[in-house]
């Protein structure tokens, strides 16, 4: 289980939550209900205009967060570098595959056994696409993943970043971070928490190119691997939903113990403990009053596409 919480963010100060800075619709749209107290683009912050946010007020002490109504579905991608500095990459799909230059032009395609071998200085164009049907999944290194894969040259090596829908990646982190055997509160509340980080990256991405990566200095991600249907379950159950305070999106941190909490975010403030979220959801708490344990101060916003 990672701490997925040790890259530099929007921290949290002591028991407030801190949050990160967007701009537009969707700060706009969190702020209608005050918070309690207590592709690739130029910049990839773009992937969130015209994204807003329902905001919830909790309870009074000992109850959960209150679970904003549902609105239209969201459809927003996020962007995971899943292999940088690679001297060679092996690519392929579970079913028909096409390698695309950025003007739609194929310089490559094959089937479900037919891989490809890409070494760094030896690709046909330095940014690259690897698609499939919707149906198919994309392969890097024999790791399969939902949506497509950019691979770039970069100087240092083979750069690969997987683009997919933001729900699609909760799932696989949930079961990357947490059991998907344990409770199912427990792995609610984390697809809350890793929601609610990613879009906290989405808002300051780590590169004009990709948002955040996909090992333990972010959260854990690894593709269909870690997704099971338990974990979709959750990430279904809660869609959209997020952490904010004052307006922004709370960089959920969490890690696995409450020991390991205390020594990777102590100086930060709030943070959840997985086992933590495990013992309480086994004792019959909701995933909403387990967060609510854990980031006190903090609200429920529900993201909607268009406001409605």
């Amino acid at each position: 289980m990672g701490l997925g919480a040790l890259a530099a963010g929007f921290w949290l100060q002591g028991l407030m939550p801190s949050t990160s800075p967007v701009n537009g619709a969707l700060l706009e749209a969190m702020l209608q209900t005050p918070p309690p107290m207590g592709r690739a683009a130029a910049d990839s912050r773009e992937d969130l205009r015209g994204v807003q946010a329902q905001r919830s007020r909790p309870r009074g002490a000992g109850y959960g967060l209150v679970e904003p109504e549902r609105g239209t579905p969201l459809q927003l991608d996020i962007r995971v570098a899943v292999a940088r500095d690679a001297s060679s990459l092996q690519v392929g799909s579970t079913g028909p595959w096409w390698l695309r230059r950025p003007d739609g032009a194929v310089v490559g395609q094959g089937g479900p056994q037919q891989g490809l071998q890409l070494r760094s200085g030896q690709l046909p164009a330095p940014d690259l696409t690897l698609e499939t049907t919707a149906e198919s999944a994309v392969s890097l290194d024999g790791r399969r993943y939902r949506g497509r894969l950019r691979l770039l040259q970069q100087p240092q090596g083979l750069l690969a970043v997987n683009h997919l829908p933001l729900e699609d990646y909760v799932a696989s982190v949930v079961g990357a971070e947490m059991p998907s055997s344990w409770n199912r509160e427990a792995l609610k509340a984390q697809a809350v928490a890793a929601r609610s980080y990613a879009l906290a990256h989405m808002a300051r991405p780590a590169s004009r190119h990709w948002h955040l990566g996909s090992t333990t200095r972010w959260q854990a991600y690894r593709g269909l691997e870690s997704a099971t249907a338990r974990t979709q379950a959750a990430t279904l159950e809660t869609i959209g939903l997020i952490l904010s305070y004052q307006g922004g999106i709370v960089e959920s941190l969490y890690a696995s113990t409450t020991a390991l909490t205390l020594e990777a975010h102590g100086h930060l403030g709030a943070s959840m403990s997985q086992h933590g979220a495990q013992e309480l959801a086994s004792r019959g708490l909701q995933y909403s009053q387990i967060l609510a344990r854990y980031y006190p101060g903090a609200a429920l916003a529900r993201l909607r596409s268009g406001g409605r």
